[in-house]
């Protein structure tokens, strides 16, 4: 014998609550959690730290001067 269809609203609060369960999925790889691009324009004080140790190489630059000096068909 088949079983006769009830309406959500009128099954007990149990037997909805399965139902609603059932209709939902995970967010798989996804994270739910609202996320805000930072305002450019704003003062950083973790950007400012990073320029204050930013020591730029001074080797590699003379590498590329001395290589660019030799291959310079000018000279």
């Amino acid at each position: 014998m088949s079983q006769k269809f009830v309406p959500i609203e009128k099954q007990s609060k149990k037997k909805q609550k399965e139902h609603h369960d059932k209709q939902r999925r995970d967010w798989g790889n996804m994270n739910p959690a609202t996320r805000k691009v930072p305002n450019q324009k704003a003062y950083d004080r973790k950007k400012s730290k990073q320029w204050e140790r930013y020591e730029p190489r001074l080797d590699f630059f003379i590498w590329i001067s001395v290589q660019s000096k030799e291959q310079d068909p000018c000279s």
